[in-house]
């Protein structure tokens, strides 16, 4: 879908019809101007509106800063996203995120409606074309409103074009009644969806049948039905007819630009490199100073670092598991270089040459002049990163001026759909070495294990293997926007998000082991694992409720 660039004439007609939707329409229609009437005459048109409505799908911001909000990251400048706020439990119905979110995701429904309610006056449009192109933007509207029920919970339930003075009035739909929307809708879209070996190369990236049944999945991962979850799974798990789907042969290489559309990709983001308006720079803000950021807005945790495992399948905590506090990063998961940045590590420059990065205070051996430390360094206060670790994953080494990159963001991948089926099976009690050796074990594999004991499956009670495969979801897809998802799913964001959340070991000995005090998180569980209506919007309709304790 790299070709969906040039939405501005569909995105002027939806927002006209927003502002004129509540007019009573006439039988003529002027000619010297788009209307509902006179737009919908060909092919390309409708096209021009599903690609508006696949621009407004997500944002790459939601897709990074989410992390923020989680155990896994610290956004330490700014409030980017509203994350800062969401992690320290300082906000309310006001905060800009909460609100952003709802409108968002309800201006991306209302350009659904308007596409579908609309798309049969383009009597040109081939049957069979037609039917796929409803499939995709019924896909995209049930996307919205999945990402509006995990956020806020019972929410108005809009399925088809309405007026403002409508959107006043309308009240908020149960959450279980939502979820059931969403769930028929991808059964049906995932009926007419070509799979994903279908499409011709003009059209990679579009929804195929394969995307309906992994966010089904996940849809039904969120509200804990496990047996369902196992069911859907199968549908892609060994079963080509669904799509052709498998586990990249590099975890590093799965987040390169050339190796995009692999068979791991089920559903994605697309950006297009060299065109402003679809393009993203966040690593200019997310990579070590050294290669050419300008500050450190969002840095992994030492929480984060602690949860990779031991090359031999350890935990660091473990006995027999050869960490070294003083050596860290050596013989662990190696998903951990993939992802993190930390002391002494080995920048891959697009030249094919490294350059070493220094976090540790004192240990870059070029310091600046001015400051008498070096760029890269943990200093309380400073531009750098506030714990003293990096991103690498997505970076782009072939992304223009400030980090501008048209590199795909990956929503859901084949080893998100292993993992899930994995989680489920445990919850239902039945994990063994067969369901292990058809997710973890090649999960592993695949990142780079190679010790048998942490290939092998290792037994045990189901709330052992319920941490395991807890742990292996972070560490496989750690600043892929997930985490904050799975630990409210969870409820232990009431346990993971209050405390401090902390940087390598580079502070005050006293005071927790040496490791930096990073930020101070607060969630509070009798109201926090739902997010309040925004209060702007409940000004304008007094027929939305609060969410409790809000």
């Amino acid at each position: 879908m790299k070709k969906i660039k040039n939405y501005n004439k569909a995105a002027f007609f939806i927002m006209l019809i927003v502002f004129t939707s509540a007019c009573k329409k006439l039988d003529l229609a002027p000619a010297n101007k788009f209307t509902d009437i006179n737009y919908w005459t060909t092919t390309e048109k409708a096209n021009s509106v599903l690609n508006t409505a696949y621009s407004q799908m997500y944002r790459n911001d939601w897709f990074f800063y989410n992390e923020g909000a989680s155990d896994n990251a610290y956004n330490g400048r700014g409030d980017n996203s509203g994350v800062a706020s969401l992690a320290a439990g300082t906000y309310d119905a006001s905060l800009g995120r909460v609100k952003d979110e709802w409108n968002y995701h309800y201006s991306g429904i209302k350009t659904c409606n308007i596409f579908l309610e609309n798309v049969d006056r383009v009597t040109t449009l081939d049957a069979n074309l037609k039917a796929r192109m409803k499939g995709e933007a019924r896909f995209i509207r049930a996307f919205h409103f999945f990402q509006l029920e995990t956020w806020f919970g019972d929410v108005p339930l809009v399925d088809k074009d309405i007026t403002i003075d409508e959107s006043k009035t309308i009240a908020r739909t149960p959450k279980a009644q939502v979820i059931d929307f969403i769930l028929k809708e991808l059964d049906e879209v995932a009926a007419v969806l070509p799979v994903n070996t279908a499409y011709p190369a003009a059209d990679r990236g579009r929804i195929t049948k394969g995307a309906a049944f992994a966010l089904k999945a996940r849809v039904q991962l969120y509200d804990s039905r496990w047996a369902d979850v196992v069911t859907t799974c199968e549908q892609l798990i060994g079963n080509n007819s669904n799509g052709t789907y498998g586990l990249f042969s590099s975890y590093e290489g799965l987040f390169l630009p050339q190796n995009e559309y692999n068979n791991e990709v089920i559903l994605d983001l697309e950006y297009v490199p060299n065109v402003t308006n679809r393009t993203y720079n966040s690593f200019f803000d997310f990579a070590p100073l050294s290669v050419g950021a300008r500050l450190n807005a969002l840095a992994p945790t030492q929480e984060l670092v602690d949860s990779y495992l031991m090359a031999n399948g350890k935990k660091i905590s473990d006995a027999g598991s050869g960490y070294d506090e003083n050596n860290p990063y050596v013989n662990r998961d190696p998903r951990l270089t993939n992802t993190v940045v930390y002391n002494l590590y080995q920048w891959k420059k697009p030249d094919g040459t490294t350059k070493t990065i220094y976090t540790k205070p004192g240990s870059d051996p070029a310091p600046d002049a001015n400051t008498g430390r070096g760029t890269d360094e943990y200093a309380s206060g400073a531009v750098s990163s506030p714990t003293g670790y990096y991103i690498r994953k997505y970076y782009d080494p072939t992304s223009a001026t400030n980090f501008q990159s048209g590199l795909n963001l990956i929503m859901i991948r084949y080893a998100d759909v292993l993992l899930m089926y994995a989680e489920a099976k445990n919850e239902l009690g039945q994990m063994d070495a067969g369901v292990w050796d058809r997710t973890i074990k090649p999960i592993r594999s695949r990142a780079g294990f190679t010790d048998a004991a942490a290939l092998n499956f290792p037994g045990g009670a189901q709330t052992t293997l319920r941490d395991i495969v807890r742990n292996e979801r972070r560490t496989e897809l750690a600043m892929e926007g997930l985490r904050i998802f799975d630990i409210r799913r969870w409820q232990t964001a009431e346990t993971v998000l209050n405390g401090w959340a902390h940087g390598a070991k580079y502070g005050t000995a006293s005071i927790d082991n040496g490791y930096i005090r990073a930020n101070l998180r607060s969630f509070d569980k009798s109201k926090a694992y739902l997010w309040p209506i925004p209060r702007d919007e409940r000004n304008v309709n007094p027929n939305l409720t609060q969410n409790p304790g809000w």
